[in-house]
């Protein structure tokens, strides 16, 4: 009578675990279930927005395929890759004659270096109109990309003794031309385009015709642009617990100016959108999630995370940093943030609904804020797109 009575018991015991096995495992379902309706919910959201900002887009390019200024092809490659990036695909399977004559324009600015530009910026220009013909996925360009990547790759700063890292600016890029040094945003843009084209340059068939740039030089200039001592070979590079793991424009200049330390000593002050910049040049170079490098630019990055301001910047280039954040954190495999004070935010739901809600009325996107152009809504708009885009592929 015992045993059997152990036997109910051990019996009552099982089923009160399965019981409460499949208890869970049905809350488990109904949690993914709502996830996944949300989701489906704020895919739906983006796809509406991204839809009205291309059509606001569609009504204002120029007669000369270009948008925004003739100057600047990177302003309309901007808007290209938008456009090839969109959720339903259809633009970029069958393109509209609008788009077409994007890309006409785009072509006619190739210059005989290979670079894609007017008269200056030739690395930023160059630079994103590469993503923009690669994004096309069209064979035709293909030449052009790869005449474009060698120019990029010839804009690399190999200052004083060639061949050696000696100069702070060395294995960086700049805007080319009239302005003679590296920064972190060209630097960021030169490698994305280049990284992103290392499989046409392998193999195409102009593969044996294909440069790459010193890669060990690129990672030493990002290194220089880190307040990470023991990284940072430059004396100004701090680890104070404010500026540890960010990043500024070049070697010894901040944007977001300097700050004072204990003991009279100063600090360039890391701000946001450049070391969102630094995180994605780090990626491009191949460095991995676990590398200290990588590390201290996030935890930098999780303890300065706002989508109310660039940090360290206010509104200057708020757009840019959304742009950068969204590429960086996407790109690192990031779903969650731990913020300083331990709680977690999913980034991609925080910034659609803050782009959702800074939309105007009649599609596009602007900053009251003119700094580095973010009063061209055609600028802020591509950026605003392209954003939403990444963030709907990731949902």
């Amino acid at each position: 009578m015992k045993k059997r009575r152990h036997h109910l018991l051990a019996l009552a015991g099982l089923l009160c675990l399965l019981c409460s096995a499949a208890t869970a495992q049905a809350e488990e379902i109904r949690l993914g279930a709502a996830a996944a309706r949300s989701d489906l919910s704020l895919k739906n959201e983006l796809q509406h927005a991204i839809e009205r900002g291309l059509g606001w887009l569609a009504k204002n390019q120029n007669p000369g395929g270009y948008w925004s200024q003739p100057d600047h092809p990177a302003l309309t490659g901007l808007v290209l890759t938008a456009y090839m990036g969109e959720p339903s695909g259809r633009t970029k399977a069958n393109p509209p004659d609008f788009v077409h004559n994007g890309y006409k324009y785009l072509l006619d600015c190739v210059k005989p270096d290979g670079g894609v530009y007017v008269r200056e910026m030739a690395n930023y220009n160059t630079s994103v109109v590469m993503m923009a013909l690669l994004t096309a996925a069209n064979p035709a360009f293909e030449p052009v990309i790869l005449r474009a990547r060698n120019f990029e790759v010839g804009l690399q700063d190999d200052f004083d003794k060639k061949g050696e890292t000696d100069n702070p600016l060395d294995g960086g890029v700049g805007y080319g031309g009239k302005y003679q040094h590296s920064d972190m945003s060209n630097t960021m843009f030169a490698l994305e385009s280049i990284y992103y084209t290392k499989h046409l340059a392998r193999d195409s068939a102009g593969a044996d015709q294909a440069k790459d740039l010193n890669w060990q030089a690129a990672i030493k200039f990002i290194e220089r642009c880190q307040n990470l001592p023991g990284h940072n070979d430059q004396p100004w590079a701090s680890d104070d617990p404010l500026n540890k793991g960010g990043f500024i424009y070049f070697p010894g200049d901040s944007k977001a100016g300097e700050m004072e330390l204990s003991g009279g000593r100063k600090a360039l002050r890391s701000y946001g959108s450049i070391s969102y910049a630094g995180l994605l040049s780090y990626i491009y170079a191949d460095l991995q999630k676990d590398d200290p490098r990588v590390v201290a630019a996030l935890d930098w990055l999780r303890k300065n995370y706002t989508l109310e301001e660039n940090p360290g910047l206010g509104q200057d280039g708020l757009y840019y940093y959304y742009h950068t954040m969204a590429k960086a954190l996407a790109a690192c495999g990031v779903n969650e943030l731990v913020l300083a004070d331990g709680s977690k935010v999913n980034w991609r739901t925080g910034l659609a609904k803050k782009l959702l809600n800074l939309q105007n009325g009649e599609g596009f996107w602007m900053n009251e804020n003119g700094r580095w152009w973010e009063k061209d809504p055609v600028l802020v708009t591509s950026y605003a797109i392209i954003v939403l885009e990444i963030i709907y592929r990731g949902l």
